[in-house]
């Protein structure tokens, strides 16, 4: 998997028209903005709540589980006018069936959304990574201001 970068959510901030999720690979940091339902619920998780009933990504969790599925990876594989694409790689082995690979076209929102539910990893394509402008000095300056999870003093 050299032609691919794996990153981990580093931030997750709130803005005027939604979510910025800052993800990073330690040396570098990206930033893509999503929907601020799916933010709350990757806010949810990461901060270790559990809601009083499934939530839709919860759901679809379950779901996998019980026909013997899980989340494999993650893979966010191009960019197209700002708004990020992502494949969602599913493993399957039952009863009834071999084991199976599935990739299936995903919101990257959702599917962090899944990752930090079941720690499936996350990668970006390589070539796709080393195009993206590194976001690290804006996520710094963010987190002086005491913005976001990955703030080591705001959790």
């Amino acid at each position: 998997m050299s032609d691919l970068v794996r990153v981990e959510p580093v931030a997750l901030l709130p803005t005027q028209a939604g979510c910025a999720v800052f993800l990073g690979d330690g040396q570098k940091a990206i930033v893509f903005y999503i929907d601020p339902a799916v933010g709350a619920s990757i806010n949810t998780s990461m901060a270790g709540q559990t809601p009083p009933r499934p939530l839709t990504h919860d759901l679809f969790l379950l779901a996998l589980e019980t026909f013997g599925a899980k989340v494999a990876r993650i893979v966010i594989v191009r960019v197209e006018n700002d708004i990020y694409y992502a494949r969602l790689i599913l493993e399957a082995e039952n009863e009834i069936m071999e084991r199976k690979i599935v990739e299936l076209d995903a919101r990257p929102s959702d599917c962090l959304a899944l990752s930090v539910r079941c720690g499936a990893p996350v990668f970006v394509v390589r070539e796709l990574w080393e195009s993206l402008q590194d976001m690290s000095a804006v996520l710094e300056e963010m987190r002086e201001k005491g913005l976001g999870f990955g703030d080591p003093e705001h959790g």
